[in-house]
């Protein structure tokens, strides 16, 4: 119930269907080692993408610090088209704080207040992402 979404939440970050995989495994244990701290009055998706997502925005820090390209922007992927499309690849070129805010919101329908739960953040400053990241989204295409 939770995997596809947590995985799809990871490779939207990402854009590296095995790092996402990896990074929605490494969520799950990170969850289960972590379920004594976990509040049980509260819904266990938000918890689980806050893990998630967060992990998804380190490796693409790690990623970007290392200086890695994306296959998709050296090769262009026929059999995955939504690779190739304009949104997607503009998407993959926010900077991860403001893709994890969209991704969670339009692409996973997060309520902004959701999305501060889940990345522990403060609606002000979900709300902010989301302007800047949508005006940078907008810039691109």
């Amino acid at each position: 119930m939770h995997w596809p979404r947590a995985f799809r939440a990871a490779h939207l970050v990402t854009h590296d269907a095995a790092a996402a995989e990896d990074i929605a495994q490494e969520s799950f244990l990170a969850a289960v080692r972590a379920l004594d701290r976990f509040d049980r009055s509260r819904p266990f998706g938000p918890w689980l993408h806050r893990i998630v997502v967060n992990r998804a925005i380190d490796w693409t820090r790690a990623r970007k610090l290392r200086g890695e390209v994306e296959l998709v922007d050296v090769l262009p992927a026929p059999d995955a088209p939504e690779r190739t499309d304009d949104t997607y690849a503009a998407l993959g070129r926010l900077a991860p704080e403001h893709r994890a805010v969209i991704v969670l919101r339009y692409l996973l329908e997060f309520t902004p207040g959701e999305i501060a739960d889940a990345l522990d953040l403060p609606r002000g400053t979900v709300n902010s992402r989301l302007r800047r990241g949508l005006d940078a989204l907008g810039d691109e295409l």
